[in-house]
């Protein structure tokens, strides 16, 4: 072989089981963490807002909603806003901005030399944690490729930037004009800005209340999950209002959602399909055909099943019949009888 020839890094499985490997790191634990994030948001919904008081918190070490930060040096590149604009919101997020947190209104390009910038900053202040750039098609090169590979090298670039200084790096994103189902592919570009980043969250307009906000964060270090969000008017924050991972119902839509509390409450229905939805309708103020909602029920059926709602279907005496019942998530079954016995009752 020729000694110039590249050959392959490679570890066998035996030595990497046995290698000990630092755990991942989060800037905000179980939600931000190192490595490359997007966040992607309708135009004035509050990105810029939210980020910034993300920079404030973790530059004093406060905790955001419940969850822990690291506390470290952070770097936001607001480059759409001006140091007055900037000032004014921090005037208004708090009265203590403490010297650890860096603001830029300008920047190279990448094609310019933005990633040897953000190396000088991090040797700089070693013990950087977060670096947010906003927005990320200002830094982006200015070329009529638009396509797949190009979208996914630009992140790979930043990446391998933030995968060499061990650090979070932010990326503000838009959202594209037309609508989509999936949140995630609401996101301006080629799928390749998903497929090259290690998380992606979007902010997006609550289907459950105008006033609120979802922050939907999915990635390859952290769980499926779904924030409710409300502005604050009176300090110009986001404030938890609810999180899946404490309620995973929140992940359903607002009919399955109430689905679960409504058997919670009621805990077993027998009868026919238009009195259950009828039963469900008055109850929960709602306007739900029986057809419609039964097919939505066949749709999420082990999402419900997961949450503790199972159903059947039968039919008795010549009557079609279907039964619900509430089972607890944590109920503990002894012995294969009571399997089945459960099992047969629902």
């Amino acid at each position: 072989m020729n000694e110039n020839q590249k050959k392959l890094t490679v570890i066998d499985g035996e030595t990497l089981m046995d290698t000990r490997l630092e755990p991942t790191k989060f800037c905000i634990d179980t939600l931000l963490p190192q490595g490359i994030t997007i966040l992607g948001g309708a135009p004035k919904i509050g990105k810029s807002w939210w980020v910034l008081d993300l920079c404030v918190r973790i530059a004093k070490g406060e905790n955001l909603w419940n969850m822990q930060t690291s506390k470290g040096t952070t770097l936001y590149l607001c480059l759409e806003d001006t140091l007055r604009r900037v000032q004014e919101r921090l005037s208004l997020i708090t009265d203590d901005v403490p010297s650890n947190a860096f603001f830029a209104t300008s920047a190279h390009t990448l094609a310019e030399g933005l990633c040897d910038e953000i190396r000088m900053f991090v040797k700089e202040h070693p013990d950087t944690v977060l670096v947010v750039i906003d927005t990320f098609q200002i830094v982006r090169n200015c070329g009529a490729d638009i396509s797949y590979g190009n979208d996914y090298n630009e992140i790979r670039l930043m990446k391998k930037l933030a995968d060499e200084l061990n650090i979070s790096l932010l990326l503000v994103h838009h959202l594209r004009k037309q609508g989509d189902s999936d949140p995630l592919n609401k996101l301006s570009g080629t799928t390749g800005i998903v497929g090259a980043v290690d998380s992606v969250f979007v902010l997006d307009k609550s289907k459950r209340n105008e006033n609120i906000a979802t922050l939907i964060c999915t990635g390859r270090d952290i769980e499926h999950r779904q924030l409710e969000l409300r502005f604050s008017s009176k300090d110009c924050v986001w404030e938890l209002v609810s999180d899946s991972r404490e309620q995973p119902e929140k992940l359903l839509p607002l009919e399955m959602e109430s689905l679960v509390q409504f058997m919670k409450e009621k805990e077993i229905f027998v009868g026919g399909n238009s009195e259950f939805v009828e039963e469900f309708n008055t109850t929960k103020d709602c306007e739900f055909t029986a057809k419609g909602f039964k097919q939505m029920m066949n749709r999420y059926r082990y999402d419900l099943e997961a949450l503790g709602v199972h159903y059947k279907d039968y039919r008795s005496n010549g009557t079609r019949l279907l039964e619900v019942k509430y089972i607890p998530p944590s109920f503990e079954i002894s012995d294969e009888s009571a399997v089945s016995d459960a099992t047969n009752s629902v």
